[in-house]
């Protein structure tokens, strides 16, 4: 059963001369409700200021429009910031450059609504209130000054700063929930207690929703009036996220062989075999369009860490749709009787197979490799994606010369939905420093990798040295590539020391940032870098080093007094 809810709202102008509050909702269906949620939102346009009712009627319209245009995997709080940050950027330019604006802002309170959650964005002095088992709690704080004489004056507003930071909280619904958004028109004549008083009384929300703005004037209220009132009717069974899950009633196959089929494929050959999955070549006996398809080793049947994982994958891999990956092969629900996905199948090799095989890579190859390697790493990270395995194993080359980033198996996106299998991943002489010491992974992460199999191309070396799994590395500063190969031009030589470097501060932060420093190449060389002072290389060796020559200093001096 799928989230359901039924609304109500009205607003009236009161005392005022016009109406300054804007109320919006998106309530869409399907898929769509399951993923992005249902969408509320009330505005009120700062009196006294140009253009209240144009802020506030721009903020609720940009923001049921974009919310929904930003990426699936993105959290909630982080779409809404986006966005709201955007229209916050466009009403000040408004403001700034019409003098009929000057000054425009608007409060602005909104819920989202979500599987088994939901998230309230607000700023300024429009409140949330929540009924739940007949306990009516106000959930969001008024931005205003904390004095007698300005409990009116705003602290925050959309449009008010150039710096919007709004509130989010978030929390569980229970099935009979009553949120209710309105604006000061309404909470500051009625009180919390009234309120509570007319959210009981009426269960139908749009007669709630009249009887709050009416009580609200009845009450003296001068001001606009605007409530929108959402009653939560049924929860879906299990959370939006559980989609991932869609496939977890279904068992592993067997360990397949050419010639057997499994539902509508043939398999043609094992092309890979880890500890935990199995990769085979298989062809449709619909289509004849030969595939990859990707399960999991049978022992692994019981394990529902790993069953998930390979389920998120598949979800984080169809909402990549770049040349830089392949692309998963939908498949009807229906049709699959096991727990496995299908995606594109390329005829060629990894990088690491051309490493092992005795590959000399050229400069200009490598140059190659990695604007190809940066374009993918920025679409994924785009979706705020993070691989955390680039390496040359998981980098492909095809017999069509175009390079595909595979293996999504560890990868991480702020809407996933499996918090154990966040942990620390990756393989160590690619990881970065920060990761050892349980840093989160992050773009820049990725970056550092990206670098490191750029050094291990040119040079069959490790900027730190080789990093076994079961060390604790300790890190100084990276060789410079030239040591190894003298060839490497000195503006690729600091491209690659910039990505590896041990700070993830002395970094490039996007890759398209390092993308554009290797296409500028030796016309707009990056400054070298300083060396990192000695004390900053390696604290440790440094001390010991200290503590020995003390040692031997007061031996010494001991041996001179005892020699006179």
């Amino acid at each position: 059963m799928p989230l359901t809810f039924s609304t109500g709202y009205a607003t009236q102008i009161g005392k005022r001369e016009r109406n300054e509050d804007f109320c919006g909702m998106v309530t869409p269906e399907g898929p769509e409700l399951a993923i992005k949620g249902a969408l509320f939102a009330v505005a009120d346009g700062v009196s006294g200021n140009g253009g209240g009712r144009e802020a506030a009627e721009y903020s609720v319209r940009g923001l049921l429009a974009d919310y929904y245009a930003t990426p699936e995997t993105w959290e909630i709080s982080l779409s809404l910031d986006k966005v709201l940050t955007a229209i916050n950027r466009w009403i000040l330019s408004q403001s700034a450059s019409k003098k009929e604006f000057a000054g425009m802002s608007c409060t602005l309170s909104l819920l989202v609504l979500r599987g088994n959650r939901y998230v309230i964005g607000h700023v300024g002095d429009t409140r949330v209130y929540r009924l739940s088992n007949n306990v009516c709690e106000k959930l969001t704080q008024d931005h205003v000054w904390n004095r007698p004489d300005m409990q009116h004056v705003l602290k925050r507003a959309v449009g008010l700063d150039q710096h919007l930071v709004p509130d989010y909280i978030d929390g569980e619904v229970s099935e009979g929930d009553v949120f209710l958004i309105c604006c000061d028109g309404v909470w500051e004549p009625l009180g919390d207690k009234r309120i509570h008083e007319i959210l009981y009384l009426h269960t139908d929300p749009q007669r709630a929703a009249d009887e709050l703005v009416n009580a609200a004037l009845a009450a003296g209220g001068g001001d606009n009036a605007t409530t929108l009132v959402v009653r939560v009717n049924a929860l879906p069974k299990e959370d939006w996220r559980d989609l991932l899950q869609a496939g977890k009633h279904l068992p592993l196959p067997a360990r397949l062989k050419p010639g057997q089929r499994i539902d509508g494929f043939e398999v043609l050959q094992l092309l890979h075999e880890s500890r935990a999955t199995l990769l085979y070549k298989v062809r449709s006996s619909e289509s004849g369009q030969i595939c990859a398809l990707k399960t999991l080793q049978p022992a692994f049947a019981d394990d529902k860490q790993s069953c998930e994982g390979l389920l998120a994958e598949e979800w984080l891999a169809k909402r990549l749709v770049s040349p830089h990956f392949p692309h998963i092969i939908p498949l009807a629900s229906d049709a699959r009787h096991f727990l496995y996905y299908v995606m594109s199948y390329h005829d060629g090799t990894t990088l690491q197979n051309q490493i092992d095989a005795g590959t000399h890579f050229t400069v200009a190859s490598v140059t190659d490799i990695s604007t190809r390697i940066l374009k993918g790493l920025g679409a994924l990270h785009r979706l705020s994606i993070t691989h955390r395995d680039i390496k040359p194993a998981n980098l492909h080359i095809g017999k069509d010369s175009g390079l595909r980033i595979l293996d999504m198996g560890v990868a991480l996106a702020a809407g996933v939905p499996y918090p154990e299998l966040q942990g620390n991943a990756g393989t160590p002489s690619y990881m970065a420093p920060e990761l050892f010491s349980g840093a989160a992974a992050s773009a820049q992460s990725d970056l550092y990798a990206a670098g490191v199999t750029l050094y291990h191309l040119l040079t069959r070396k490790y900027p730190y040295g080789e990093i076994e799994p079961f060390q604790n590395p300790q890190f100084g500063e990276a060789s410079p590539p030239t040591r190894f190969r003298p060839d490497i031009p000195m503006w690729l030589e600091n491209i690659i020391l910039k990505a590896v470097a041990r700070e993830p501060k002395q970094r490039f932060e996007t890759a398209e940032e390092m993308l554009l420093a290797l296409e500028r190449g030796d016309a707009m060389p990056l400054e070298t870098a300083a060396r990192m002072p000695l004390i900053e290389r390696n604290r440790h060796r440094l001390w010991a080093t200290f503590a020995l020559v003390s040692v031997v200093i007061n031996l010494l001096l001991l041996y001179l007094l005892l020699a006179r």
